[in-house]
């Protein structure tokens, strides 16, 4: 019998999205129960998005200094102003409006909001310029949209503070998300899940302070809030394991594969909080428009994956595509000889494009084709 031939790559990205669905489901849950008025009753979410982001950098500076378990990226200050502060500052403000909207609607409304995050992330994306505003695009947007309004219309408890936190924090976390994406995959920085939060979680937590002291702290000094240690060491456990497997579905996909992704953890979220919270009933127009929007959010990656494909070069005629190019490249050389003692800002060429804002599928062969597309960029470079 022929061996078994076993993607291993593909394998470890599977299983990447599998436990951030797993991690994704169980905070999101954990974190409605605790914020909750109706079960433990701490209505505070700045304060607890402070505990995990507070967590997760005293852990990932523990690996990180104490430990050694990595090594610091070498960080540079042009990458730690444009990218890091950012992204920090979007993801302290995705976690508290995400949070904050727990108290206002139920668990299974929010997930169905959360199918604009495909919606949001392209226009983010189209605005950092890492994708580019497309009719066919716009289109599955808009049906996404028209879906979310519809299940919005269905919604039983409707609340308007509750909606706007959620619809807030979600354009929030697409535009940390692409940041996150930039910072990752294209300014050639090296950065594990431990080094990622070990530049991000403390930033956030200096970004939640100031709203923290003037929102809640004083609440806090004239409330009798219940903290129980072991409630708050497992959330911000789960938290922590949730922005690990973040980091890492990212590095090996893209910012729009982690949320088509998260469109099926949201299926097993709506299922599961109709169980555990009964308050999060739902109707069948909430279903209806969910559905509509998932057929756009469907159709969108259908169409990504796509372009991926239709722009790879067939792997096996890459060498003969290099030594074409190289042909190509000695007989211009015969004839011009650039001056040595000038500018050299001309050779710089088009590395850039060698690392095109595709995302990158979840298919063996397209890395493989994108390695190709990567060599023939640095040679024509």
């Amino acid at each position: 019998m022929a061996p078994i031939n076993i993607n291993k790559p593909l394998v470890l990205t599977y299983l990447y999205l599998f436990i951030y669905i797993l991690l994704s489901s169980g905070v999101i849950l954990y974190n409605k129960w605790v914020l909750s008025p109706k079960y433990f009753n701490f209505p505070l979410p700045i304060t607890l998005t402070m505990i995990h982001m507070g967590f997760s950098g005293l852990v990932a500076f523990f690996l990180v200094r104490v430990f050694k378990v990595v090594s610091p990226a070498k960080m540079t200050f042009e990458i730690y102003a444009t990218c890091v502060i950012p992204i920090s500052a979007f993801f302290a403000s995705s976690l508290w409006f995400g949070n904050t909207a727990y108290l206002h609607i139920s668990v299974a409304f929010i997930q169905m909001l959360k199918a604009l995050m495909p919606v949001a992330t392209f226009l983010m994306a189209v605005m950092c310029g890492t994708d580019k505003l497309r009719c066919d695009v716009f289109l599955n947007m808009v049906l996404v949209s028209v879906g979310v309004v519809i299940s919005s219309y269905g919604e039983i408890h409707f609340n308007v503070v509750g909606t706007v936190y959620q619809v807030t924090g979600i354009f929030a976390e697409a535009l940390r998300l692409v940041l996150t994406q930039v910072l990752l995959q294209k300014k050639g920085l090296t950065l594990n899940p431990i080094t990622s939060l070990y530049y991000i979680a403390p930033c956030s937590f200096v970004f939640l302070f100031v709203p923290w002291f003037l929102l809640e702290k004083p609440t806090m000094e004239v409330s009798q809030i219940q903290f129980n240690f072991w409630i708050f060491f497992t959330n911000a456990l789960c938290a922590l394991a949730l922005n690990f497997s973040i980091f890492l579905v990212i590095g090996r996909t893209g910012a729009v594969t982690i949320r088509v992704a998260g469109v099926l953890k949201d299926w097993i979220l709506i299922a599961l909080s109709t169980v555990i919270f009964p308050e999060s009933a739902i109707t069948g127009l909430n279903i209806i428009g969910y559905a509509i929007a998932l057929c756009g959010v469907v159709m969108y990656n259908y169409i990504k994956v796509k372009d991926v494909r239709a722009s790879q070069l067939p792997t096996d005629i890459i060498p003969e595509r290099l030594t074409k190019d190289w042909k190509l490249e000695k007989k211009s050389s015969d004839i011009f000889k650039p001056n040595n003692s000038g500018d050299n800002s001309g050779g710089t060429g088009s590395g850039t494009d060698a690392y095109g804002d595709e995302e990158a599928p979840l298919i063996a062969s397209a890395r493989l084709s994108y390695l190709g597309r990567t060599q023939l960029g640095d040679h024509a470079a």
